[in-house]
C-alpha cells in the first residue's frame, strides 16, 4: 500500500474504532466493568485486519496511544455521567425532601394560627366567666346586706 492508503485505512478503521466506542458507551451503564473491558478489547481486535495490516501496523502502534488515551477520555466521560445521574436523583430526593418542608411549614403555621385564636377564644371564656363569678358574688353581697336591712331591729328603749 501507499502512504495514502495506509493512512485512509488507518483513517477508516480509527473512524469505526471509535464510532463502535460510542455505541459501547451509550450502553456502558448496563453493563459491569469487566465486560466493558472485553468488549472494547474485542472491538479494537476485530477492526484490525492483520492480514492487510501488516503495512500499517506501525501506524497502528503509534496511534495506540491516542487511541487508549481517547478510551480513558470516554472512560472519564462515562463515570462522570454515571456521577450526573447520581446526582439527579439526588436533586430529585432533595426537592422532594423540600416540598415536603414546605408542606410541614405550612401546616405548623396553619396550627399556630389555629392554636393562636384558641388561647385567645379560651382568654376571653376565662375572663367572662371571671365576670360573671364576680357578679354572682356581688349579687349575693347585695342580697345579703338588703337581707341584713330588712331584719327587725329591736327598737331602742328611753
Amino acid at each position: 500500500m501507499n502512504h495514502i492508503g495506509e493512512n485512509l485505512v488507518l483513517a477508516l478503521s480509527a473512524r469505526s474504532c471509535r464510532f463502535a466506542l460510542y455505541n459501547i458507551g451509550k450502553i456502558r451503564p448496563f453493563l459491569t466493568q469487566q465486560a466493558t473491558q472485553l468488549l472494547v478489547q474485542a472491538v479494537v481486535i476485530s477492526r484490525l485486519d492483520y492480514c492487510n495490516a501488516s503495512p500499517c501496523v506501525f501506524l497502528f502502534r503509534q496511534n495506540q496511544v491516542i487511541l487508549l488515551e481517547t478510551l480513558e477520555q470516554e472512560i472519564t466521560k462515562f463515570r462522570e455521567c454515571n456521577s450526573m445521574v447520581d446526582l439527579n436523583s439526588l436533586f430529585t430526593e432533595a426537592k422532594l425532601y423540600h416540598n415536603k418542608l414546605v408542606n410541614i411549614r405550612k401546616e405548623m403555621i396553619t396550627l399556630h394560627d389555629k392554636t393562636s385564636k384558641l388561647k385567645k377564644r379560651a382568654l376571653k371564656l376565662q375572663q367572662q366567666r371571671q365576670r360573671e363569678a364576680l357578679e354572682r358574688e356581688q349579687q349575693k353581697e347585695r342580697e345579703m346586706e338588703r337581707e341584713r336591712q330588712l331584719i327587725a331591729k329591736p327598737a331602742k328603749r328611753t
